[in-house]
This record gives structure tokens, sequence and C-alpha cells, in this order.
């Protein structure tokens, strides 16, 4: 399997400057914002989201060295997301984030949801900093994005008769949206072409999707120490995913035990092994297969350099870390 320590090393160095700025710029005019963020930026992410701003700065720029507002683009980038995080562990009553505990375990449900609006507020002030009203156009619809994400996903709960479009609708608020704008934001400062622009966006949109369906994959066949909850969390809470939705297909009576929202003993337990025995996750693979492949027909547009192969190899990534 592919990690994605060899995968970005074309923006190694960059990634490191990013981790000592961030704990910067969110920084200490309050210790237990400065403690939460310490915590949030220390946590081991995968820092894909600004990698991929830092791969397309890079695969864009070229022969020219990337500029301070690629670098800063990066950090917005990465402050979003972790703020949709805080918020999204506050929505879920979660205690462990990659088996790290969560702000609002630590301190508590107030101050987490305060942590994580002052760093969308953080975000969109450095945003407004970067003087480009089309890439602020671009990141502040994202933040809107996360709020409507959150509110599909809180209103789609126990709900079977969702449709796989719903559902890819609702993943591209809460993870495509991010990875497409912020992809495309950062050939925007490159001053790429408008169709090379449009590529950009399409390529994070389809990897976003891509990583979603793989993410709702692993809530069936993970293992609680990869993913840092317990198997089957998601659907336990009511997140009705693609693997559930193919599995409804085949299984009529799955949708008695979601209706009941496994109120009964056994039902979660019963719900597991029938989705296990459907097709339901094969179809979901093949789901993420397909907009894998979308991704990396997407930026053919792209001069080959390192940085534009990393891009592409980050298709191959997401898919890889499903066996």
């Amino acid at each position: 399997m592919i990690s994605t320590t060899s995968l970005f090393t074309p923006v190694d160095p960059d990634l490191r400057i990013l981790t000592d700025n961030l704990k910067k710029l969110i920084g200490a005019r309050h210790p237990i914002l400065g403690a939460a963020a310490e915590h949030l930026f220390s946590a081991g992410g995968k820092r894909v989201r600004p990698a991929v701003v830092l791969l397309v700065s890079r695969a864009t720029m070229l022969e020219r060295e990337i500029t301070p507002r690629h670098r800063r683009l990066a950090e917005i980038t990465e402050m979003i997301h972790t703020a949709s995080l805080v918020h999204d562990d506050v929505v879920d009553e979660a205690d462990l984030r990659r088996n790290v505990p969560t702000v609002n375990s630590l301190f508590d449900n107030r101050i987490a949801v305060l942590a994580g609006d002052f760093l969308f507020a953080q975000s969109s002030w450095y945003l407004a900093n970067l003087d480009n009203l089309e890439v602020v156009k671009l990141l502040s619809e994202v933040i809107r994005d996360f709020a409507e994400g959150e509110i599909l996903q809180g209103l789609s709960r126990y709900n079977s008769d969702l449709s796989i479009e719903q559902y890819l609708e609702k993943s591209y608020y809460k993870t495509a949206s991010l990875i497409a704008n912020s992809a495309k934001a950062a050939g925007l400062l490159s001053e790429v072409a408008s169709e090379v622009a449009d590529s950009l966006y399409d390529y994070g949109r389809y990897l976003g999707l891509a990583f979603q369906i793989v993410d709702d994959i692993f809530d069936f066949t993970g293992s609680t120490e990869v993913l840092g909850k317990p198997v089957g969390s998601d659907l336990a809470s009511g997140h009705i995913t693609a693997p559930v939705l193919y599995a409804l297909e085949e299984k009529p009576y799955l949708e008695t035990l979601i209706e009941r929202e496994f109120s009964e003993e056994g039902d979660l337990e019963k719900a597991l092994t029938i989705i296990k025995e459907s097709k339901g996750i094969e179809r979901a693979r093949q789901l993420a297969t397909a907009h894998a492949q979308m991704a990396l027909q997407s930026i053919t547009c792209l001069t080959p350099s390192p940085s534009a192969q990393a891009l592409k190899d980050l298709t191959d990534y997401v898919l890889s870390r499903l066996y």
C-alpha cells in the first residue's frame, strides 16, 4: 500500500512549514483555544487537503517558486477542515478521533463549538487578506457547504429512502467541496487558464467523493484500532451510506432494523451481518473506483512534473486504503 509520506515527497518541506505556521496562526490569545489548537494540529492527521493545495500549487507554478499566498491558502484549507472536524465531533458526541481524545471530550461541548467557530472565523479573516475575490468566494462557499452537509446529515438519519444521488450530494458538501474549491483556488493563484481551473475543481470533487465513499466502507470493514472508533458506529448513529444503500436493494429486512433505529437487542449486529453478506460493500468499492478514475481523467491537462504525478498517484492511494 502507498503511504501518504512517500506520496507527498514533493511538498514535504512545505507541509512541515505548514504545521509550524498553523500553531502560530491560532496562537495563544486564549490559553484554552491555544491548547485546543496545539492538540488539533498535533493529532497527526494525514494533511491530505493542504497537501493537495500545495501539490496543485507546485504543479501549476512549475519553474516558478510558489507564493506566500499559495502557502496561506493551504493553511486556510487545513483550518477549515479542522474546524469542521471539531463541530462534527460535537454533533456526533465523539470521544475519540484518530485514537486521540476530541476537543469536546477534553474541554466540553461549549468550548469545542467555540473553538470550531474561532477556527472558521480565523480562516475567513486570513482568506479575506489574500485579496483575491474569486478565491474568497470559492472558500466561503466551502464553509456554507459544511453547514449544509451537517444539516442534511442530521435530517437524513435513519432514513432508508435516501437515494445514491442524495448520498453523493451530502458527501460533496461534507468532504469534496473543500478539496474541489481549494484545488481550483490554488490554480487561480497560479493564474492558470479557466479551463484548467475547472479541471482542478473536478479533480478535487471526484477525489473527495472517492475518499468519502472509502471512509464509509471502512465503517464496516475496518478495525476499531484503525478507525479510532467502534466498527459500525456510523450506522449506529443512523448515517446511511453507500454500502447500506446498496445492501437495502438486496435485503429489504434491513429497512425494518434501520426504521426502528436498532432499538431491539442485537439489531445492530444483525444489520452489520446483512450488509457484509450483501453486495453492498463490493458495489460501494466500484463506486469509489469510478470516482477515482474520473479524478485521474480530470488532470490530464497538467504538464508532467513530480507534483502532477503525486496528484495522479493520490487517486490510487485513496483506493489502496481499501485493500
